[in-house]
């Protein structure tokens, strides 16, 4: 008798298995042969958020049967690599990370910005760490990005003097998924600490068999907060790499988009053309000269992008085609008469 399919979120992700959480059990979970067999990209697996129906074992493990339709996704283009890496699904806000001491980078935020601009993800801002430099400093910092990134929610905190937790912990509410997103050492997982009041303790390499792994850094995890709140830690990423997200370019550029309306050309690249109202305002004074090189530069990103997948599909068209040839070669050469 075939077991009754159960309806779980994944919580976390480990080389070759997944922990997946039912009402309040959770099971350590891995994929079917047939689901690996028939994947074609990393898009086809499983990811932190998910929610999956799965198939018990016994008390501890089950069998992933299906990937439920996601409600949003936060993916990258890996590093040096011209693959997708899913970061989170199904996520509702995304609080993009950065210490106001080493790792304070306005390109970094748009970056970020950019990768969740076409997914129905509310953004939000935490400028960590406000304890290691001057309020002078931190004032200057916080008028940057504002004037920079817009209308977004900026919080301040410091899990050392405690400073802009409780408001943060106040604007997470129940039964809404939230992201942080950052490079190593920004303080993501301080945070999550300070949240859900205790030491995360993190596993790496659990195995399918034993279910054992080792203290140390892992790769995605959610935890709940007392309020009913959900929170997904990540590892740091050194590179946002961008993918086909020309729209969520567009969404965090609004202001050089309706510049762009008024050039002469519909195709305009905002770099040579004549009558071009970016390059206007560039020179005028009125466009931040940083955020017009960033927005250039994360364009040509997606079209780098763009160009390598459609090499990639070609690639795979005529090789297509050479097994073809070479089966139907094969085929005359055993009705050949030697």
């Amino acid at each position: 008798m075939k077991n009754k399919l159960l309806k779980a979120r994944i919580i976390a992700e480990h080389k070759g298995s997944y922990v997946a959480k039912s009402e309040d059990v959770n099971y350590l979970c891995r994929v079917t042969g047939k689901h690996i067999y028939s994947a074609s990209s990393r898009e086809d697996y499983p990811a932190v958020g998910d929610w999956v129906t799965i198939s018990k074992i016994d008390k501890e493990k089950a069998i992933i049967d299906e990937i439920l339709p996601r409600k949003t996704i936060i993916k990258r283009k890996s590093s040096g690599k011209n693959q997708t890496q899913i970061i989170a699904t199904n996520i509702d806000v995304a609080f993009i990370v950065e210490s106001v001491d080493r790792d304070y980078n306005l390109n970094r935020f748009e970056r970020y910005l950019s990768i969740i601009g076409d997914e129905n993800i509310e953004p939000k801002i935490i400028l960590n760490k406000i304890d290691l430099i001057p309020q002078k400093e931190l004032d200057f910092k916080l008028s940057q990005t504002k004037e920079r990134i817009g209308n977004i929610d900026i919080y301040l905190t410091s899990t050392v003097t405690n400073e802009g937790l409780n408001q943060l912990k106040t604007n997470i509410l129940k039964g809404k998924t939230y992201c942080f997103l950052g490079s190593s050492g920004v303080g993501k997982s301080s945070l999550i600490n300070k949240l859900i009041g205790q030491n995360i303790i993190k596993t790496k390499g659990i195995g399918f068999q034993t279910g054992r792994g080792k203290h140390t850094t892992t790769n995605r995890e959610m935890y709940f907060i007392e309020n009913g709140g959900i929170v997904i830690d990540n590892p740091g990423m050194r590179e946002v790499g961008m993918l086909n997200t020309d729209i969520g370019i567009d969404n965090s550029f609004d202001e050089i988009v309706e510049l762009s309306k008024k050039c002469k050309y519909n195709n305009c690249t905002h770099s040579h053309e004549p009558d071009c109202e970016v390059l206007s305002a560039l020179n005028s004074g009125d466009l931040d000269e940083d955020k017009y090189s960033n927005y250039t530069n994360l364009k040509k990103e997606v079209e780098h992008y763009n160009m390598t997948e459609l090499e990639k599909r070609e690639k795979n068209r005529d090789f297509g085609k050479f097994i073809k040839n070479t089966k139907k070669d094969l085929k005359n050469l055993k009705h050949k008469d030697y």
